[in-house]
Parts: C-alpha cells; sequence; structure tokens
C-alpha cells in the first residue's frame, strides 16, 4: 500500500491486515528500527513530524544508505509472501503482489495528520507540502521514481477524502475478493 503522507496508508493496512490475518510491515518503521540503530528515539506514529524525526530525514537525505537498506529489508519480506506492506518504493521496485495507491489532497491530509498529531491543520498542511517536496525529490534522485505522480505500478487508486478508513479498506478487500475468484 503506498500514497503521500497522511493519506491514511497505516489505518487502512492495519484493517487490511487483520483481515488478511497476515503481518503489517511499514517502510517507517523499518525507517525507525534503522534510526533507532543510529541512537534516535524513535517512536509512535507521529515521530517523523517532530523536531527530532524531521533531524533524521535531513541525515537520511545525505545518504541513500538508509532508504536502500529500508527497500532491501521490505523486499525480503514481499518475497515471502503474506505481508501488506506499506513503502513508498517498494511498487516500483517489484513486480510481485497487488499494489494499491491511496489517494487523497493536501487539506483532507492535513486535517488527519493534525488529529493524528494534537496539531492544528495549517502546521499539518507546511509539514505536508515539506515531505511531499522532500520524499518527490529523494526518490526521484534515488531510483529516478516519480513519486505521487506515475502511478503506473498500482493495480488499485483509491480515494481517502472524506472516505471512512473502514470505508477505503472494503474497496481494497473487495477488489482482492475479485482478483483472487
Amino acid at each position: 500500500m503506498c500514497g503521500m503522507p497522511a493519506v491514511g496508508k497505516t489505518t487502512v493496512a492495519k484493517t487490511i491486515a487483520s483481515k488478511l490475518n497476515v503481518p503489517l510491515v511499514g517502510g517507517g518503521d523499518i525507517l525507525k528500527e534503522i534510526a533507532l540503530e543510529q541512537g534516535y528515539r524513535a517512536s509512535g506514529d507521529d515521530w517523523w513530524d517532530t523536531a527530532e524525526g524531521m533531524q533524521f530525514l535531513e541525515k537520511r537525505k545525505g545518504s541513500s544508505k538508509f532508504d536502500k537498506e529500508v527497500d532491501a529489508r521490505l523486499l525480503k519480506k514481499v518475497e515471502k509472501g503474506n505481508v501488506v506492506i506499506t513503502s513508498y518504493t517498494v511498487p516500483w521496485l517489484t513486480k510481485k503482489g497487488i499494489k494499491v495507491w491511496l489517494s487523497g489532497n493536501p487539506e483532507s491530509r492535513s486535517v488527519r495528520m493534525a488529529k493524528r498529531d494534537s496539531s492544528t491543520p495549517e502546521e499539518s498542511l507546511r509539514i505536508i507540502a515539506k515531505r511531499d517536496e522532500e520524499n518527490y525529490s529523494l526518490y526521484k534522485n534515488l531510483y529516478g521514481i516519480e513519486f505521487g505522480r506515475d502511478l503506473s505500478p498500482f493495480q488499485l487508486v483509491v480515494g481517502t477524502d472524506g472516505i471512512a478508513a473502514d470505508k477505503v479498506a472494503k474497496e481494497i478487500m473487495d477488489y482482492i475478493a475479485a482478483i483472487r475468484s
């Protein structure tokens, strides 16, 4: 599962993983493991939006080794199968799996982020704008990926603006059921 920051990936992926009775592995979780290995206090879904999280993201920009290690660990899990993965890059790096893009406009994503992180939608909108720009630049430079623009790897694109996570998950589960039958 893929999409821009604060589009609802983790919430929807948790539901899907539970319904399929498979583990959920997030690229962000693996990157947090690496941050912990580097001495950061990475914890919580909102860590990326903290000063320390942003500091780690700045360090990460200086070396592709962090992202390549995340991707290597995720691709090993893809090879094993029976897993739900949230990742910014895996859909472009493997042909395996059912690939879903969750779409949402910056305003609805900022409202979601503000609720999640106990901030204001205005502050969240600034964070989203920065993260969107940095993610695009990072993955363009690292892999040539047009992150958020090239949706060609995805079999399914689901909008999340104003739609409850359980309804988004149901649409995905319906799609999975249809292609499995």
